[in-house]
């Protein structure tokens, strides 16, 4: 079953799916994408020519960083989310620091 909330979408299997495998829920990270610093990158390896898809990394309450894939459709569609790596989390406060220059 697909669930709409706002400017998002996600599908309520993937969603339990993601918080048994990740322990976050999609309505409890929607917040990531209002974070000034939030960086976004075309996802290479998993887009295709039908569907591109988006990584994208950002902090949520202003201390967890948080990795996120989603496509664009009507609405922002989200595939999965989990807790950043130590290389990502890296690359957030490496890109945040040269945002503030």
């Amino acid at each position: 079953m697909m669930v709409v909330h706002g400017k998002f979408e996600w599908d309520s299997n993937k969603n339990e799916i993601n918080i048994k495998k990740h322990g976050l829920s999609f309505d409890a990270i929607l917040e990531v994408f209002n974070d000034p610093y939030f960086i976004e990158k075309i996802d290479i390896e998993h887009s295709t020519l039908k569907e591109e898809r988006l990584i994208g990394i950002g902090s949520l309450n202003g201390f967890v960083i948080i990795t996120i894939v989603y496509t664009e459709r009507d609405r922002t569609r989200l595939i999965s989310s989990r807790l950043a790596t130590k290389k990502e989390e890296a690359f957030y406060y490496e890109q945040r620091k040269n945002f503030n220059c």
